[in-house]
């Protein structure tokens, strides 16, 4: 397919944006694990965040594919800065979809104009990809849902001001994928507690934290969607994330490559540039196809999004293919930048530690594959 001169405008200008604002700060940020909110509220100032929130709601009313673009041109430049940027709306899909219509307008607009920061709430020290395993539980008491528990890895979970919480609800019922809800809560309220996770291996610019629940009260009207319906919403949302997920990859791995080209148009070995050496090309060869193949597979996922007909086996195929390329492209790179690559003041060390996680959150690559299996056994050819 081929991208509309809009999309390709929306590209140019969400990597010069990157350029501009994350590329001289970029390992200041990896090294202090911090990020400086003042760019977040640039891009939300330029349109960049919430690009796939309705124009009702204060957004720009584009689709997927054009958010999945902004988020490839971020990573490109940095994936910890853009990380950190375009999380700030994570769950927004998921409440623009299943939020009633005073959540949707109360929440959505503060999102995308930067005046406050959301997040999800998913993750279990014992339950990861296996959802249905959450013990985090929200019990109804009068008006409210009291909420006791403890999540892990949660992204923005020292920032976030409102953050959506995956809850057993239900915990007798036989099926387990009706056992679970979620809750909108606001995290200044009593009872919530947020400890930043150092230390991390890639994208140390990004909050993670780990976060616990005591006796932790929110009114019955926050609940989205309906009660017991928390997995199957939890799914639809993720054949929208994972699309950022695939794009993230690509985004990586063609950042990673520039920076190799660059390198090996540089440095001379047996009497030649890098680049002159046949072995070179052939290896920059492979790496520029599988970038071309993985980009290709998240726009085709993310069109079929935006057309209404979600196909999860693709989805799954993208977001593991992307994760995938940008994990091999990364090292091919720093394999060609020798033992310089292996050094902080190369880019490139930061672009490897960061590209693992690509195939690690919105379901390891292992989960991917179960979905790409499971869906090609219900076809009939």
């Amino acid at each position: 397919m081929e991208l509309t001169v809009e999309q390709m405008d929306i590209k140019k200008a969400a990597r010069e944006f990157a350029e501009g604002e994350f590329r001289d700060r970029a390992k200041e940020f990896d090294d202090k694990e911090e990020f400086d909110l003042s760019i977040l509220k640039k891009a939300c100032e330029f349109g960049f965040i919430g690009a796939f929130v309705k124009e009702e709601y204060g957004g720009h009313g584009l689709g997927f594919l054009e958010n999945a673009l902004i988020t490839e041109e971020f990573w490109r430049v940095d994936p910890g800065c853009g990380q950190s940027v375009q999380s700030s709306t994570f769950g927004s899909e998921m409440l623009q979809d299943f939020g009633t219509e005073e959540q949707k307008k109360t929440y959505l607009p503060k999102f995308v104009s930067g005046e406050a920061m959301f997040g999800f709430a998913i993750t279990e020290p014992d339950a990861g990809s296996d959802v249905i395993a959450i013990k985090t539980k929200a019990e109804r008491k009068g008006d409210r849902y009291v909420i006791n528990g403890s999540k892990m890895f949660i992204t923005n979970g020292c920032l976030a001001d409102y953050m959506l919480v995956f809850c057993l609800t239900h915990p007798e019922e036989r099926d387990p994928h009706k056992r679970h809800s979620v809750i909108l809560i606001d995290t200044h309220a009593p009872g919530y507690e947020a400890n930043k996770i150092h230390g991390k291996m890639g994208i140390r610019a990004s909050n993670t934290a780990e976060v616990a629940f005591s006796n932790f009260e929110a009114p019955l009207e926050n609940l989205v969607g309906k009660e017991g319906n928390g997995f199957r919403q939890l799914m639809d949302f993720f054949n929208k994330t994972r699309l950022h997920v695939a794009a993230q990859g690509v985004g990586l791995a063609q950042g990673a490559l520039e920076m190799a080209v660059s390198y090996v148009k540089k440095r001379k070995a047996f009497g030649k540039t890098l680049s002159e050496l046949q072995g070179i090309q052939f290896k920059l060869a492979e790496m520029v196809t599988r970038i071309e193949a993985a980009r290709g597979l998240y726009w085709r996922a993310a069109y079929l999004v935006d057309k209404g007909r979600p196909d999860p086996a693709l989805i799954s195929m993208a977001k593991w293919n992307g994760g995938d390329t940008g994990v091999y492209v990364a090292n091919e790179a720093l394999q060609l930048h020798g033992g310089y690559g292996y050094i902080s003041e190369y880019d490139i060390q930061r672009f490897y530690r960061d590209a693992k996680i690509v195939e690690i959150y919105e379901g390891s690559k292992e989960v991917e594959k179960a979905v790409i299996g499971r869906e090609l056994l219900k076809r009939v050819f």
